[in-house]
Formats: structure tokens, C-alpha cells, sequence
């Protein structure tokens, strides 16, 4: 039942279960309680008084957060009553049958208590759902009260059939609630002359897309973008622009958010945004957050972007200038990812980075551990760098800002606090430095600089030994092309069963010996 799954919301699973079970029980609590009162109010005074109180309570956004959790559990209830049904576990589906239930309920209810504008289809598509669930509850309870297994059996897949519909028509509820939100919070953003009600509808937007790709194209789809661009379009609004950019940022790692920044020429405005020394580096930095975000190369629909290669000279020269100014190592990292990005967007950037005396510049801030502070930002300036070394030119640059030297640190990255990110990114500057190496070793004065370094050692000791590079093959085949590389402009520099094991057999041959070198020492 692929509708039964909720992607918007479901990285509330990836948390701690404790955790998990304290912020559900208010949830289950309250439907048990309307299970004993089957829905029905103990006064009307009571819960008017019930209304003022949780409209004050919560914000637009945490209500929105309540009847996401909401939605999670009865999504996972229906996925679980699907499982039980397989194993034919009657009393279980029927009591969690009962308990989505009173979830829906709950939810709708919920949902009623802090909207003020429920359109007719959202009154209609309630009544569907509300009507489906408690047939559904009916006819559990019938099958509770039959123990012929060829009856149980015949209603099994009515069962089924009514459990698909529930999931659509909540599907479609969600779905539908979360599209009235953000036109909701689009229309404040639009209409209100007022900083304080724009920057709350834009705060509550930027909190609505960290809920998934889901949420980034109904956003998009309503026209998120371009009410976005309308604010970062106006001086009186100034302030806002960090915020609004970083929503925008968030709504662009979707199809459809890219196709919206470039109907409304979003390049041109970043780039306005970027080059004018008015605005504060938190803006200039969030602007090319958006810059990195749509040109990501692990985004397959960037081709689209025609005008993107009418500002890439004016865009990276103020990326540049950011990297060589940064105040903080996220400034240094946003930019420094976005030139990363570009590097891998076109082939024309690397020759605009030679120009603009990139190299330099880079190299220095990494001498800067203030400023290159983590395995991330030196994963994007050997990703520049590895990009600009397939140019002849770029092997100077590299010389005369010591880069050598730079690459052949990058060969001990290590990650220090065991997070998987930080190792991945560990992994990247490992592979990316030997593979510059590699690159540039075609030049005979980096060769005769990176054999001085010692760097024929270090690449030994990252192929021998799996724990040295994280257990990375990808790591393993670019220090075995390093070395090889090395290798002929400096046969001397290795003994003769490293020649024979690393050198010397198909790159394939020695890949596999290489994997398999921590059994050969058992």
C-alpha cells in the first residue's frame, strides 16, 4: 500500500525511542480518552474555553509540527494494521482499526481548533474520511465475531480494499491541509506591509520545507519562489533577506523550485544580490547557499539553467571576493561550496577561477584555521582544486602557493570525532588530494615537489593499509593512480615489492590485492 507512507514527516522516526514515546503520548493519551467518550464533548463551555487556550498556546508552526506528528502515527498505524492483516491477526487490526480511529478524529479536530478558513473540499474530504473510518471499524468488528475461515477469508480482501481507500482519502487530507498552509503563509508574505507578519509567515515557510521534498514542491508549486523573490526585490525589506534567501535555498532542492527561480530571472537578482557591497556578508553568504543549492551536481535538472551561464562571471567573482573576505568558517564554507558546484557546472569556470587569481586565495584561507575549520569546507577547495588541475596553468598556481604541501596534509584527513559525515567528508578530501596529485604530476616540478614531501610513502601506506583510508575504495583507486603517476616520474622512490604489488600489474590486479591486504596479514 504505497499510500499508506508519509515522506514528508518521516524523518521523525530517526529518533531516540524514548524520546519518540514522550513526545507521542499527549497523542495517545488524548485518543485513548476519546475512545472512553467516543468523541463526544463534556461541555460547550469547557471547549470554547479549550479552544482559547490551545490558539494561545501555539504558533502557526507548532501547530502545523502537532498535526505532522499526528499524521505520522496514524501513517504508521495504517501500515501496521496491513501487517497484522497479513497474518490474519483479527483482534490486533480491529483494536488498531479503533485506535486510527480516534487519531483521525483527533487530528481534524485539532486541525478545526487553529485554522480559521477551511475551504469545502477540506470539509468534504474530512466527511469521506471520517465516514471510510468508521465503516472500517464496523467491519473489523464484524470479522471480530466469525471464526469461519472461508468468510474470514472472502472479507479479508474487503478489508484490504477499505484499508487502501482510508490511506487515499488521508493522503489526499494531508496533503490538501498542508497546500491551504502555504497558501496561507504565501498570502501574508504577498499582502502584509508589515516586517514583523512578513518575517513570521517566512520563518513558519523555512519550517514548513525542513519537513522534506514534499513540502519544498507544494511550496513551489503555490508560487513559494516567486513571492520569495519579490521580497529579496525590495529595499524595505532588507533585513529579511538572509531568512527569505535561506527558505529559498531550502524550496530550490526541488525540480520544481528551480523551474520557478528561473521564470522569474532569480540568477539576475542573486547576482545583484551578491555583487552590491551594501548588503551584509549573512546575506551575501545566504545568496550563494542558493547559488550552491541549484547548481549541486547531484541534482540531474540543472540543464535548464541558460541564464545561470549569462551571470557565471559576474557570480563567481563575487563568490571569490566572499571566500577571501569571510568573517567565519560558514561564511567561507557556503562560498566556497558554491564555487565547488560551478566548478562541475561548466568547464569554462576553471579558466574564470585562473583568472580571478582563485588558487591564491583558496590555498590561503586554508592556512586559516579559523576560517577553514572542518573536513567539509577543505572537501570544497580540493574539489576546486582537483576541477581547475586539469588545466596546464593551474600546476604554477599550485607551486607558488605551496598547494603541494596543502594536498599532501589532506592525505592524513582524519576524522576526530567518528561522526559519519565528517568520515565521509574525510574520505573526499583523501581521494580528491590524490587525485589532483595524479592530476598535476604530469608537470614535472609538482612531481619532483610531491616525492620531496614524501608523498610516494604516504600513497603506499593509504593502499596497504584499509584502516588509513576508512576501508574507501574509492580512495584505494585514486592513490594507486597517484602513485603509479609518480611512480614514472620517480621510479627510485620505491622499493622493489611495491613496484611489483602497486606499480607494476593492471590497476584492477593491484585494486584487489590491496582489498584483500588485512586477510594476508592473518
Amino acid at each position: 500500500l504505497p499510500s499508506l507512507s508519509l515522506p514528508s514527516s518521516m524523518h521523525l522516526i530517526q529518533v531516540d525511542s524514548v524520546q519518540r514515546w514522550m513526545e507521542d503520548l499527549k497523542l495517545m493519551t488524548d485518543c485513548e480518552c476519546m475512545c472512553i467518550l467516543q468523541s463526544k464533548p463534556i461541555s460547550i463551555e469547557k471547549d470554547e474555553q479549550n479552544e482559547l487556550i490551545l490558539s494561545s498556546q501555539y504558533s502557526t508552526c507548532d501547530n502545523l509540527q502537532l498535526l505532522l506528528k499526528r499524521a505520522w502515527i496514524i501513517s504508521t498505524e495504517l501500515t501496521r494494521i496491513a501487517q497484522k492483516l497479513e497474518k490474519n491477526r483479527w483482534q490486533r487490526v480491529h483494536s488498531m482499526t479503533v485506535r486510527v480511529n480516534c487519531h483521525v478524529h483527533s487530528m481534524i479536530n485539532e486541525y478545526n481548533t487553529f485554522t480559521r478558513s477551511s475551504s469545502e473540499e477540506m470539509h468534504q474530504l474530512e466527511k469521506l474520511l471520517i465516514d471510510k473510518c468508521s465503516e472500517f471499524t464496523a467491519f473489523t468488528e464484524r470479522c471480530l465475531q466469525t471464526e469461519d475461515e472461508e468468510i474470514l477469508k472472502s472479507m479479508k480482501s474487503c478489508v484490504n480494499e477499505t484499508l487502501t481507500t482510508v490511506a487515499q482519502y488521508f493522503g489526499q487530507l494531508i496533503e490538501l491541509v498542508l497546500t491551504q498552509e502555504a497558501q496561507n503563509l504565501l498570502r501574508q508574505i504577498e499582502l502584509s506591509g508589515s516586517l514583523y507578519v512578513t518575517e513570521s509567515a517566512i520563518s513558519s515557510l523555512f519550517s514548513l520545507a525542513q519537513e522534506g521534498a514534499h513540502l519544498c514542491r507544494i511550496i513551489a508549486k503555490e508560487g513559494g519562489v516567486v513571492a520569495l523573490f519579490k521580497i529579496c526585490r525590495q529595499d524595505c525589506f532588507r533585513c529579511l533577506y538572509p531568512q527569505t534567501l535561506r527558505t529559498l535555498a531550502s524550496i530550490c532542492c526541488v525540480e520544481e523550485g528551480i523551474h520557478q527561480l528561473e521564470k522569474v530571472d532569480g540568477i539576475l537578482c542573486l547576482a545583484d544580490i551578491l555583487t552590491d557591497t551594501s548588503h551584509s556578508e549573512a546575506t551575501h553568504a545566504e545568496a550563494a547557499a542558493v547559488i550552491a543549492q541549484i547548481t549541486s551536481p547531484h541534482l540531474t535538472f540543472t540543464q535548464h539553467l541558460s541564464s545561470f551561464l549569462e551571470n557565471m562571471e559576474e557570480i563567481m567573482t563575487a563568490l571569490v571576493k566572499l571566500c577571501q573576505e569571510a568573517s567565519s568558517g560558514e561564511v567561507f564554507l557556503l562560498a566556497s561550496a558554491a564555487l565547488a558546484n560551478i566548478t562541475f557546472f561548466d568547464t569554462m569556470a576553471c579558466e574564470i577561477l585562473l583568472q580571478l587569481n582563485a588558487t591564491k586565495i583558496l590555498l590561503a584561507a586554508c592556512s586559516d584555521k579559523r576560517i577553514v575549520d572542518t573536513p567539509f569546507s577543505r572537501d570544497q577547495v580540493v574539489t576546486i582544486l582537483a576541477n581547475m588541475s586539469v588545466l596546464d596553468q593551474c600546476a604554477s598556481e599550485i607551486i607558488q602557493g605551496n598547494g603541494v604541501q596543502l594536498l599532501m596534509d589532506m592525505l592524513f584527513e582524519k576524522s576526530s570525532s567518528g561522526n559519519p559525515a565528517e568520515a565521509a567528508a574525510c574520505e573526499r578530501v583523501q581521494q580528491k588530494s590524490a587525485v589532483t596529485l595524479a592530476r598535476l604530476s604530469r608537470d614535472p616540478e609538482v612531481a619532483d615537489a610531491a616525492v620531496k614531501l614524501s608523498c610516494i610513502p604516504r600513497l603506499i601506506k593509504l593502499c596497504r593499509s584499509p584502516t588509513e583510508r576508512n576501508n574507501s575504495d574509492s580512495v584505494l583507486v585514486a592513490c594507486l593512480a597517484a602513485l603509479r603517476r609518480l611512480a614514472v616520474m620517480s621510479p627510485d622512490g620505491l622499493e622493489d615489492s611495491d613496484f611489483q604489488q602497486l606499480v607494476k600489474p593492471r590497476l584492477v590486479d593491484s585494486f584487489l590485492l590491496c582489498t584483500n591486504m588485512e586477510e594476508s596479514f592473518v
